[in-house]
């Protein structure tokens, strides 16, 4: 398995409404293809908003934290809804989820 990243993003761009439900967006069919599309490729593992419904933590497979702002970049919500605050090394050492 390649290196996984833990990638805490805030919603804090300048298109973002707070006043607004997430699915209510703008842009959102657009941003949740190209999650989507990110999902089928194997690059987002696990990800969703935390709690407070400002943050988002995605656990991502990518060889490089370039590589991770590179993709992200290409989020049609990039830096208009979601700003990438950290990228951090996560080294996963217990995983409930394997067969």
């Amino acid at each position: 398995m390649g290196v996984t990243f833990l990638v805490v993003l805030h919603r804090s761009g300048p298109q973002w409404d707070p006043s607004q439900p997430l699915e209510e967006q703008s842009d959102w069919p657009a941003h949740a293809s190209f999650m989507d599309e990110l999902v089928d490729a194997g690059f987002v593992v696990l990800g969703g908003p935390l709690a407070d419904e400002h943050r988002v933590v995605l656990a991502v497979e990518a060889e490089s934290q370039d590589a991770v702002r590179a993709t992200l970049a290409r989020d049609p919500w990039s830096e208009t809804h979601l700003q990438v605050d950290t990228i951090d090394h996560w080294t996963i050492r217990l995983d409930g989820r394997r067969a």
